[in-house]
C-alpha cells in the first residue's frame, strides 16, 4: 500500500465512505443515545440529594477504590474520562468542601496524589445507595442476565473498561 506524502492527497480518505446499513445505524444510534442521555439520568438523583455531579461522584468513587484511598491525578483523569485540567478544577472544588486533599506523590514527586478525606468517604457512603438505585433502575434491572453479559462483553470488546488503563499505560 502506498502512503501519501504531505503534498499528495490521501486516496483512501477520498474513497466513498462505508455508509451504515439499517442494522448498523440502529446499533450506532442506540449507542450514541445511551452515551449522551444516560449520564444525565444517572446524575439527577445524585445532584438532587447531595449536590454532586456524576463526574464528582465518580471521582470520589475511584479515589475510594484505590489503595489507601489515594490515587495519582493522571490515573484518576483516565478513570473518570476527564482531562487533567477538568479533573484539577473538580478536585479543587472537592478540596474546598473538605472531601479530598492533594499532595505530591512520595514515590515520585513529579506526580500529584488525590486522597479521600474522612468526610469525603462519609459522603460517598451516604451517596452510594442513591447512585446504586439509579444504576439498578436505569441500567441493570431492565436487562436480563444475557443482556448484562452482552453489555459487559461489548464494553470489553470496545475497550471502554477502566481496567484498560492499567494494561495500556504501562
Amino acid at each position: 500500500m502506498r502512503v501519501a506524502s504531505d503534498t499528495e492527497p490521501d486516496l483512501d480518505a477520498q474513497a466513498e465512505p462505508r455508509w451504515l446499513d439499517a442494522a448498523e445505524k440502529e446499533a450506532w444510534t442506540g449507542l450514541i443515545s445511551l452515551a449522551l442521555l444516560m449520564p444525565g439520568r444517572l446524575e439527577a438523583p445524585l445532584h438532587q440529594e447531595y449536590g454532586l455531579s456524576l463526574f464528582e461522584y465518580m471521582t470520589l468513587s475511584q479515589i475510594s477504590e484505590a489503595p489507601g484511598r489515594a490515587i495519582r491525578m493522571s490515573e484518576l483523569a483516565y478513570l473518570t474520562n476527564g482531562s487533567l485540567s477538568r479533573l484539577s478544577n473538580v478536585v479543587k472544588r472537592l478540596e474546598q468542601r473538605d472531601w479530598v486533599t492533594r499532595s505530591p506523590d512520595p514515590a515520585d514527586g513529579r506526580y500529584t496524589l488525590a486522597a479521600l478525606t474522612g468526610s469525603g468517604y462519609e459522603l460517598l457512603v451516604a451517596a452510594a445507595p442513591v447512585h446504586l438505585r439509579a444504576v439498578r433502575e436505569l441500567v441493570l434491572d431492565p436487562l436480563g442476565k444475557t443482556d448484562r453479559q452482552a453489555l459487559a462483553r461489548i464494553a470489553a470488546k470496545l475497550r471502554t473498561l477502566p481496567s484498560d488503563y492499567r494494561q495500556d499505560a504501562r
